[in-house]
């Protein structure tokens, strides 16, 4: 199997409904993708295969990063 068909296969995609802005699409990939990544800490920490406490500072990195991707692409300021 190709790496690019594993990384469809891990980290699918689902349409995107909302108002189309480039930075609103750019935004909600980067929330599927942490949604996604949260998703495999957290089963590895249920299934004791990632202690509790680098699950949550892995899922802390991720949310900077989502936050750091909003600041970027100013999801909610007033002109959106």
């Amino acid at each position: 199997m190709s790496q690019e068909n594993k990384d469809k296969f891990l980290y699918t995609r689902n349409h995107y409904y909302g108002r189309v802005k480039p930075e609103n699409i750019a935004f909600n990939a980067n929330l599927q993708e942490f949604s996604q990544r949260v998703g495999y800490i957290v089963n590895l920490e249920t299934g004791g295969k990632l202690p509790p406490e680098e699950a949550f500072n892995q899922i802390e990195k991720l949310w900077e990063k989502l936050q750091r991707s909003k600041q970027g692409l100013m999801i909610g300021m007033d002109n959106n």
